[in-house]
């Protein structure tokens, strides 16, 4: 397998990675009543009361918060089926830089940027609206999670521009088949 080739095949597999990361984190924004029911019955039945007392408050916490919302507000949590289908929005994105990476890096480093500032709304939002640090810690995490393979990508991006420059001397990238 050519250098080039062995690039492509590596950006592509990162992208889908992240695509698939993407597309799970955004499709479970629309079940969010149900999954916090079944959290909670879940760490019930793994003891979480008892040895993550303050994890079991902020999961019943939340999960009454959401069934509240559900039964007297159901309108509110049309926010999270928009935040879910930006998720897939973004996700599609993703397949400019599937097809011909080294014309498409814009949208990696949008994605970089975007993961970057996943942490500056956590610090500033979670206080805001109540939320435990611990948790913004978490949500900050997506954001350092998802930069690693976005980043991995824009490396082999960019060597894949360099060779592809090399083997044609001022050629603008060649679409990748």
């Amino acid at each position: 397998m050519s250098d080039r080739a062995a690039l492509l095949k590596g950006i592509r597999v990162w992208l889908v990675f992240f695509v698939v990361c993407l597309v799970l984190s955004g499709a479970t924004a629309f079940p969010l009543v149900h999954e916090l029911r079944w959290t909670e019955e879940a760490l019930r039945t793994l003891g979480a009361p008892e040895r993550l007392p303050g994890l079991m408050e902020w999961i019943e916490r939340v999960r009454d918060g959401l069934d509240t919302a559900d039964a007297e507000h159901p309108f509110l949590l049309y926010g999270t089926d928009w935040l879910a289908f930006a998720h897939l929005v973004i996700a599609v994105a993703f397949l400019g830089p599937y097809r011909d990476p080294v014309r498409n890096v814009w949208v990696v480093d949008f994605g970089l940027i975007a993961c970057a500032g996943v942490i500056p709304l956590a610090l500033i939002c979670g206080p805001v609206r109540g939320i435990p640090f611990w948790w913004s810690v978490i949500d900050m995490a997506f954001g350092v999670f998802g930069a690693i393979p976005l980043y991995l990508v824009r490396k082999k991006i960019k060597r894949l521009e360099a060779l592809t420059e090399a083997a044609v001397p001022g050629a603008a990238a060649v679409p990748a088949q």
